[in-house]
């Protein structure tokens, strides 16, 4: 079952919003595809920053995740009514049906889909991971997993598997599958 608008419904904004865990390569990919897509790319989590003037980390430990997820949604229904952009939002921006609306509504949401071994080797040293700042990392990031793949597989429009393939290679697969998607 799918939420907010279905395809005719969306507004015709040229936005493509990126979601999916912490470590899947949002920021990454979406910077390459804006670039080659001639949009302009923001960062959810940038954009917080940028409008507190602290660290996401920060805003955890002095307002807790739902101060931050409070934040997060005034951010994600700003920036959703923006055109032509490339949105990578926070992993967990989709927790909030309010959010899960918005991006529904206003862009292609596109699904960034990695294995919690792949984003477990690429978030283990980051320390900028509040919800990884457990006892058990690797069990975290598995819960939060359970928790919100269902959430990104019920909003995603386009579900791109990120495996081990190169960043070009990713984003040339999702230029592809966003033509397709397009000409539906």
């Amino acid at each position: 079952m799918q939420i907010g608008c279905s395809a005719p419904d969306k507004r015709p904004s040229g936005n493509i919003f990126l979601v999916g865990m912490m470590g899947a390569g949002k920021t990454t990919v979406g910077k390459l595809l804006a670039q080659h897509s001639g949009k302009a790319f923001v960062d959810s989590d940038e954009e917080i920053q940028r409008r507190t003037g602290v660290t996401i980390p920060h805003i955890f430990d002095v307002e807790g995740e739902s101060g931050f997820r409070q934040r997060e949604a005034n951010a994600i229904q700003t920036m959703v009514q923006l055109d032509n952009i490339v949105l990578a939002t926070g992993g967990g921006a989709v927790l909030s049906e309010q959010n899960r609306s918005a991006l529904r509504c206003n862009g292609i949401v596109v699904y960034l889909k990695s294995s919690v071994q792949d984003l477990w080797q690429r978030t283990r040293h980051d320390r900028n991971r509040p919800l990884l700042r457990t006892a058990d990392p690797l069990a975290r990031l598995n819960e939060l997993y359970e928790q919100r793949d269902p959430l990104y597989l019920l909003v995603a429009d386009i579900v791109i598997p990120t495996g081990k393939q190169s960043v070009h290679g990713l984003v040339q697969r999702l230029q592809r599958e966003l033509a397709r998607f397009l000409d539906d």
